[in-house]
């Protein structure tokens, strides 16, 4: 697609998410990931955003993701659920900045390394998240949930706080690091999955194209 036909958007606020891998994600600093193949499931908060004159604000959305080997390997597989409260024109945004019609750097990225795309689902989505306490709790009824807490010392308990900063990320420049308490996810084919005390990130994100 053109420049000339690409349209303006933005969104912006909070992203909350998790993988198979162990706590600091290993494709973080371009290693292979934990166990040899990478399973995700992210979800997102726009506080402030617009595709074209459709405005954002407060759409909720998530991704799933599965790959059978390192992410720069390619051929995951992805599926994307949108908040059911959304509108029609809401939706078809979510959709094509998912397809990487719109540019971004995050949708393109994901576009290409995970080029299997199954069909959009539309669910209610709750998100409740403390970027600051490392804490959140995902659910989307019939579809996945995921609990997070902060990492804790093995032998004092004690809450551990660690952070992972990427001056030129592409998703995010600072993110929390904690820990997924369980992570169960039914998305369908390659896409369903069960995890426990794994990785976990909480960022602020802010992408345009």
């Amino acid at each position: 697609m053109s420049e000339a036909t690409k349209i303006r958007w933005r969104i912006a606020g909070e992203e909350v998410g998790n993988c198979s891998c162990s706590w600091g994600c290993l494709c973080q600093f371009n290693a292979a990931p934990t166990n040899g193949h990478c399973e995700s499931f992210v979800a997102w908060q726009i506080n402030d955003g617009y595709f074209g004159n459709t405005r954002l604000d407060g759409v909720r959305f998530a991704r799933v993701y599965s790959w059978p080997g390192p992410l720069w390997e390619g051929n995951g597989v992805r599926r994307t659920i949108v908040d059911e409260q959304a509108t029609k024109e809401q939706r078809e945004a979510l959709i094509a900045l998912d397809r990487g019609q719109h540019g971004g750097t995050y949708w393109e990225i994901f576009a290409a390394i995970c080029p299997n795309l199954i069909e959009a689902l539309f669910a209610p989505i709750t998100i409740n998240v403390d970027r600051e306490k490392r804490c959140a709790t995902i659910r989307i009824p019939g579809i996945g949930e995921y609990d997070i807490e902060p990492i804790k010392n093995p032998v004092t308990g004690e809450e551990h706080r660690a952070r992972i900063v990427l001056p030129n990320g592409f998703e995010y420049k600072e993110a929390e690091v904690g820990n997924t308490l369980s992570c169960r996810v039914s998305g369908g084919d390659k896409l369903t999955f069960e995890y426990k005390n794994t990785y976990a990130q909480l960022n602020a994100f802010d992408w345009n194209n």
